[in-house]
């Protein structure tokens, strides 16, 4: 049988990723819907309202994981997109704040009640973990999207600016 992207659906094609992907998803909090370069696996992050003595306050969070595929070369890149919607409530009026994050995105969330029990716990690590397997035993592998690749290149030529200055200095304070 043969897929919307042309592939034969044998194991290691796009169409068994995706459906290996769906199966790890079922029962989870993420969504999986597809793209024209591949998919993205998508979850709501409830972040709990945050009630102080006149002020209310909530952040609202969407992680998707935008997977592009290469099904030439069996690679992928993997780029986070986080969605972050912040409203607060209070004696100075309401507040209201948004902001989207491309790149790469590491970061863990957990709630606990006054009492010290987990309410509610999130890594983006899972998403990350949950895509990579799958991709990892049909044999796809991963490439760095682009905007982490002009991330490294700008911590280089950051880093080595660094050093310059510093050799300049040594320089200018030796003589």
């Amino acid at each position: 049988m043969v897929g919307d992207n042309g592939s034969s659906g044998a194991d290691g094609s796009v169409d068994a990723l995706y459906a290996r992907i769906q199966a790890a998803a079922a029962g989870t909090p993420y969504r999986l819907c597809r793209t024209e370069p591949g998919f993205d696996l998508i979850v709501d992050v409830d972040v709990p309202q945050w009630q102080e003595l006149l002020t209310r306050r909530r952040i609202n969070q969407v992680y998707t994981y935008r997977v592009a595929l290469h099904p030439e070369k069996k690679t992928y890149t993997l780029t986070d997109v986080v969605h972050t919607v912040e409203y607060e409530v209070g004696p100075g009026g309401v507040r209201l704040g948004t902001g989207v994050a491309m790149g790469r995105s590491l970061s863990r969330t957990s709630y606990r009640t006054m009492d010290g029990t987990e309410q509610y716990t999130f890594s983006t690590a899972e998403g990350h973990r949950l895509i990579r397997d799958a991709a990892r035993a049909l044999g796809w592998r991963e490439t760095q999207p682009a905007s982490v690749k002009v991330a490294l290149g700008f911590g280089i030529l950051g880093g080595l600016g660094a050093v310059a200055t510093l050799i300049a200095l040594a320089i200018v304070n030796w003589l």
